[in-house]
């Protein structure tokens, strides 16, 4: 028969092994536990920076969205500001060329009012210079009539021709003074 063989060590020695096992294996299930929450912690961080990446994305969405409104709007207001401009500088232009034509066109009365003036002046001297010249034929002829009647007559005969040589010359000048307005029209 066999016999059994003892072991030679010590149950002191045994307990010292059944320890380190156990050490061993508490190690093991501490790494274990310490992994698995690292993990957990892990997956939590990730999820709040998750969470904090998804509110700093709506942010800057919010934020481009507002910065793009804002691009929107200036854009609009520089374009109804350069209408207004182009709108203005028309205006302008065409008072411009309205005060030019107004302008001209006065220049153009006036200068056919004074060519009116001077040929209605002209036509009146001219007429003036008629009657100034039938009046000194007829005070030549009545100066001669009145030397020839004066040398037959008395005084008082003179003073006679004198009256009537007052008048005609009043009767010429009234008509002259009816036709020249009609001339110059």
């Amino acid at each position: 028969m066999v016999t059994r063989k003892t072991s030679k060590k010590s149950e002191l020695a045994l307990a010292g092994e059944h320890l380190g096992t156990a050490a061993k294996e508490v190690r093991s299930a501490i790494t274990h536990k310490l992994g698995s929450l690292g993990d957990s912690v892990m997956k939590g961080m990730q999820k709040a920076k998750g969470k904090v990446l998804d509110k700093s994305d709506l942010a800057q969405r919010k934020l481009s969205g507002l910065v793009k409104k804002a691009e929107k709007q200036l854009a609009g207001a520089q374009a109804q500001l350069s209408r207004a401009g182009a709108a203005a500088e028309r205006s302008v232009k065409a008072a411009e060329k309205k005060l030019e034509a107004t302008r001209r066109s006065t220049a153009k009365q006036l200068s056919a009012l004074q060519a009116g003036a001077e040929r209605r002046a002209l036509a009146l001297r001219k007429a003036l210079e008629k009657e100034a010249a039938g009046l000194k034929k007829a005070a030549a002829a009545k100066a001669g009539v009145a030397k020839k009647a004066a040398s037959r007559t008395t005084g008082s005969a003179a003073a006679a021709v004198k009256r009537p040589a007052t008048r005609k010359p009043a009767a010429k000048r009234a008509a002259v003074r009816k036709a020249a307005p009609t001339a110059s029209k």
